[in-house]
């Protein structure tokens, strides 16, 4: 989960205490909180990143740390798109303005709001704004490995940038990368192999998803079993399953277990 606590996407000491301290409680796998490739690509202006080789011994430190425990520090890499610029959980609501902290280049598939009130107004990528976010991803990645990072997970989930793109009412793109499924989701499947060309062979590399976005018409279990398919066949060691984030208000069923359900649909079938 989002800390809230980096400067500039600087890993510090409370990083090094909040993910250590769960490798010392014998987690197997420890993993970041959602850190930018990019600047703009972060959530609030408190949360962390990786997209300069600054970034890479302070992370490292943490990455030591957690090894040493016994346990396997892995990194989430993610682009905020439309939810970018916006305040942390507890500091406020919407949009952060300049003075603050925030930055004017927020974007995404359309400009199309995450909410009207207060939140951002995002640029709609160019094709070649795309293709700079799937080579920032690679950049990451490798960065990544130099801080000794073993286990990579995508973010395509909670409405933040590949999300968007995967969902046919909020872009419209009219090139490569909207209108079918095969187009919505072709940015993610670029990001995918762009981060598997900087990461070792054999490393692992997870993907998180949001499976439904619990709204009719919206993103839905069907699109993401299919997807799953396709990422696999890219060389995905894991889909991480969660639900949710693209609409503000859509109702979703809370409860013990409750997305457990989504995950069943993704199980293999026995081979003979």
């Amino acid at each position: 989960m989002c800390q809230y606590s980096s400067t500039d996407g600087f890993a510090s000491d409370w990083h090094l205490v909040h993910l250590g301290s769960r490798a010392v409680g014998g987690a197997g796998l420890v993993l970041t909180e959602a850190t930018a490739v990019l600047p703009e690509g972060r959530i609030s202006p408190q949360d962390l990143g990786i997209w300069k080789d600054d970034h890479i011994e302070p992370l490292a430190r943490v990455v030591r740390f957690i090894h040493e425990q016994g346990s396997v520090a892995g990194m989430q890499l993610a682009h905020a798109g439309r939810k970018a610029s916006t305040y942390g959980a507890v500091a406020g609501h919407g949009t952060v303005p300049e003075n603050n902290g925030g930055w004017n280049n927020v974007v995404a598939p359309s400009a199309l709001p995450f909410i009207t009130d207060g939140y951002p107004m995002p640029r709609a990528l160019s094709v070649d704004g795309i293709k700079n976010i799937v080579s920032a991803f690679a950049s990451a990645a490798r960065r990544a490995c130099e801080a000794g990072f073993r286990v990579i997970e995508v973010h395509a989930a909670h409405g933040y940038l590949i999300h968007e793109f995967s969902v046919a009412s909020q872009q419209s793109q009219t090139d490569a990368y909207g209108g079918s499924f095969e187009n919505r989701t072709r940015i993610l499947r670029e990001i995918f192999a762009a981060v598997r060309g900087s990461w070792p062979e054999g490393a692992p590399l997870f993907v998180r998803i949001s499976a439904t976005d619990w709204i009719d018409g919206g993103w839905d279990i069907q699109q993401s079993v299919e997807l799953a398919r396709q990422l696999k066949g890219l060389g995905a060691d894991l889909i991480d399953c969660s639900s949710g984030g693209n609409v503000p208000h859509a109702k979703i069923p809370v409860g013990p277990g409750y997305q457990r359900r989504l995950r069943s649909r993704f199980a293999a079938k026995p081979t003979s």
